[in-house]
């Protein structure tokens, strides 16, 4: 089971790689996606022994809003907004890497100092919950497009997920099915938000809205 666990971690951490590095809207998309659906296997996998019931609500949960339900929003956003790609972030994508590489070594490190409540079910657990988390922050700060903001939100709530599920054993259902609301709504909202701001002002670029200051 740790195997499989593990598997899942790595391949998290990899699509945390493909996002930072590619300016195709589309493809992050997906990437976010699957991540989402890996997480809602992880979510079964890294149950304890008991009911069937709890884990498996919460693994279609998250692969029905993480991996179908939000792609399909953030899909139809970018045809609405006819726009492909992201051309100029704040932080190249070569440097992105670069400094993805940076955090993950950062997360392994302090994954190691962290007091844990319990023995995590993989030792992967914590440095890719922190390190998913840190490139969902530097995505919303680093990337000009609203879409892409989005994206770096999802990854920040992937990472603070599997944090809680890898770790926390016997948080009541409702209070975690509530946190997926919660992001639905939120992602809901931005897919609103971005809609009108491309219709009032033909591109999504958030960099551009400062100009409304004056």
């Amino acid at each position: 089971m740790q195997t499989w666990i593990d598997t899942l971690l790595v391949l998290v951490v990899l699509l945390n790689f493909s996002v930072l590095g590619s300016s195709r809207l589309a493809a992050c998309i997906r990437g976010v996606a699957l991540q989402g659906g890996l997480l809602g296997l992880f979510t079964f996998l890294a149950h304890e022994e008991g009911s069937l019931l709890r884990p498996g609500l919460l693994a279609l949960s998250s692969i029905g809003l993480k991996g179908i339900a939000f792609p399909l929003l953030l899909f139809r956003a970018v045809r609405e907004a006819d726009v492909r790609r992201e051309i100029e972030p704040y932080v190249g994508y070569s440097l992105s890497i670069l400094m993805g590489l940076a955090v993950l070594l950062f997360a392994l490190w302090l994954s190691g100092r962290l007091p844990l409540p319990r023995e995590p079910a993989s030792s992967l657990i914590v440095p890719v919950a922190l390190f998913t988390s840190f490139v969902g922050l530097f995505i919303i700060i680093s990337r000009k497009k609203a879409i892409t903001q989005v994206l770096g939100y999802l990854m920040l709530e992937n990472g603070i997920y599997t944090f809680g599920v890898g770790l926390v054993q016997g948080t009541p259902l409702l209070i975690e099915l509530g946190v997926l609301l919660d992001v639905f709504v939120a992602v809901f909202v931005m897919g609103i938000t971005i809609f009108h701001i491309n219709r009032q002002f033909d591109h999504i670029d958030t960099a551009r809205l400062a100009l409304l200051k004056g």
